[in-house]
């Protein structure tokens, strides 16, 4: 291996870079790292490649998102480049602030059309502040709406405004396009191949840099799970050798009262394209995976047995929304799910603790729910999803924001929220943003003139159940990213919801006479032949308040004939929610039934007459 030894025994690793690519969400990172792996001779010639290739998960697939960071290796010309492909969406920004520990440099991608959005900011910030150096792409230069001037002299005063370094300030910036798998060192010279990326990643990111003969020191940033091996660590060797079969100590920094745990070293493999290739030892530099050690958790540091010095791990973000999944309770409970008490519904949400840094789970007021804490709506719906095709049958509730008090003041989460419309449309977006107290920061019309872009800070409790109206208020054709930016003063009281509930009366199966009578009161959720029960939600009223519909009713048949009697009923094609769409919906009280197989909606209290007597107390008090 091609060392490099200084005096003070410390050794370079010109052999190898790691690296990370960060970017807003839809910036074109893991199409990039497609065209980085053919590039870099990960497949054979007559090899068939699939797009995306790093999105293996199916939600991932099917979504169009990376929700999971993931590990690859190229080689260019003798070294490895170890490539880490992160999420762009903001809800998962705990795998990139984890991850930035890994690697020596990041890959900075900034869309040539959009230019920096909100997550860009927050990638940004979270790598200047590890002092990591700073690769920025531009890419999607083959966009026909392309600014490319304009948007390398954003990327310059983002770096201003974040209070970058000269060295940093001076990054070297390259033009990109991932799909076509091309990169030059100027905007105006079409690049044939990825060369400029790669020669830029060898002569500008750091090589690894330590000691090989001292003691070693790894820190724990990812963890897998295989079913043959248990868990599996994911890291980079910061210091030492690690060989197979070797005895270890599990420490960490940030846990003194735990005392360091001794295990052993079973198997450890090294990450080479898209494969993991078994290997005996691996040294200074190396990011591996290895398994034996059952205790591990994300943060914790592996070291020698002689010198348990365990290394300082990054401070994940705090969350800021909190919703309480709970045992399925309904009518149907149990009917289509495999895992459906308390007990099996802990042990999951524990589970997921060891691998989400930036998940919180805690036991609710009863045995029977827990209050799960994400970073936004979409955090905890991929959790809830990935749950449902496990198997698992659970209620989950509206979202709740979690409140500070910082200098004796409540305050509230605040999101910095980037909006892009149609010049037509930025009546309606602000009017509604106005009306949630959102606060306008910045408006700026897009070079062509045809679209604007907004800025707001907005509570982010003010946010839920929004973005199903933006898309109804700009035809579709506007785009809305927010990112937590702040803790501010409380603003007051907000109507969430301007409409009511359709609540089923009876228990039964929906029919076609039902819904069509049920269907003038607004819009349904349901069609004829529907398993319903007392106090599922089967539609959405226009009007604030609820209102219970017999969904089940039948035609009673007479021996009189009228004109009208055997006409054809038309039934408007009932509404089917997402689970996104349905967090969005549902009121304080309500609550989502998820099971395999359906996702329902349903008051907390199912009886009608229960409901109607506790609405009737609480007015009584005034409440």
């Amino acid at each position: 291996m091609n060392f490099n030894i200084s005096e003070d025994k410390r050794l370079k690793r010109e052999d190898l870079r790691n690296v990370a690519i960060i970017a807003h969400v839809d910036h074109g990172k893991t199409t990039l790292v497609d065209e980085m792996l053919k590039q870099g001779g990960i497949y054979r010639e007559n090899q068939a490649t699939e797009e995306r290739v790093m999105d293996s998960n199916a939600i991932e697939r099917e979504r169009g998102i990376t929700i999971l960071a993931k590990n690859t290796a190229v080689h260019y010309n003798g070294v490895k480049i170890n490539i880490v492909d992160t999420p762009g969406h903001a809800d998962f920004g705990g795998e990139v602030e984890r991850i930035l520990k890994m690697v020596n440099g990041v890959i900075l991608l900034v869309d040539a059309a959009e230019g920096p959005m909100p997550q860009t900011r927050f990638v940004l910030k979270k790598a200047l502040e590890l002092n990591h150096r700073v690769i920025v792409v531009v890419n999607k230069i083959d966009r026909p709406d392309a600014r490319l001037d304009e948007v390398g002299d954003e990327v310059l005063e983002l770096l201003l405004e974040l209070n970058a370094t000269d060295e940093q300030l001076d990054s070297p910036m390259l033009w990109c396009s991932g799909r076509a798998g091309t990169a030059s060192y100027s905007p105006y010279e079409a690049g044939t191949d990825l060369r400029p990326l790669f020669d830029t990643i060898l002569d500008y990111i750091p090589a690894p840099e330590g000691e090989i003969d001292a003691p070693l020191q790894l820190l724990v940033s990812s963890i897998d799970y295989n079913d043959y091996v248990g868990r599996i660590g994911i890291g980079r060797i910061e210091r030492g050798t690690i060989r197979q079969n070797q005895e270890v100590m599990i420490c960490n920094f940030h846990d003194k009262d735990k005392a360091p745990k001794k295990t052993k070293i079973v198997s450890i493999s090294q990450i080479d394209g898209l494969r993991r290739v078994p290997v005996t030892e691996a040294k200074m530099g190396d990011i591996i995976c290895f398994s034996g050690a059952e205790d591990i958790s994300i943060g914790d540091t592996i070291t020698s047995t002689d010198c348990a010095e365990p290394l300082e791990f990054v401070k994940v973000s705090e969350p800021t929304m909190e919703m309480t999944f709970s045992v399925n309770d309904s009518p149907f409970a149990g009917k289509e799910g495999k895992f459906v008490t308390s007990r099996q519904l802990r042990e999951r949400l524990y589970k997921e603790l060891l691998k989400d840094v930036s998940l919180r789970v805690s036991d609710g007021e009863t045995t029977d729910c827990f209050k799960v804490a994400g970073r936004g709506e979409m955090h905890l719906s991929i959790l809830i999803e990935n749950m449902r095709r496990e198997g698992y049958e659970l209620c989950v509730s509206t979202p709740r924001v979690l409140y500070k008090e910082i200098d004796g003041k409540l305050c509230e989460p605040v999101e910095r929220v980037d909006i892009d419309v149609p010049n037509e449309y930025c009546g309606p977006v602000m009017e509604k943003l106005g009306a949630r107290k959102g606060e306008l920061v910045n408006m700026n019309p897009s070079s062509h003139g045809t679209r604007t872009r907004i800025e707001y800070l907005i509570p982010t409790r003010c946010l839920f159940g929004y973005r199903s109206e933006f898309l109804t208020d700009t035809r579709g054709e506007g785009i809305i990213n927010s990112v937590f930016d702040s803790y501010a003063p409380y603003k007051g009281e907000i109507t969430r919801r301007f409409t009511g509930s359709l609540v089923a009366s009876e228990a039964g199966e929906s029919t076609s006479y039902g819904v069509f009578n049920a269907q003038d009161r607004g819009i349904m959720f349901i069609s004829n032949q529907c398993p319903v029960y007392e106090g599922m939600i089967v539609g959405e009223n226009p009007k604030q308040g609820d209102i219970a519909v017999n969904v089940c009713k039948e035609k009673h048949l007479t021996a009189v004939r009228s004109k009208g009697a055997d006409e054809a009923l038309r039934l408007v094609p009932a509404k089917i929610m997402s689970l996104e769409e349905a967090i969005e919906f549902i009121a304080d009280d309500e609550l989502i039934e998820v099971t395999p197989k359906s996702i329902r909606l349903r008051k907390r209290i199912l009886s009608n007459d229960m409901r109607y007597k506790l609405a009737g107390k609480l007015k009584k008090e005034g409440k």
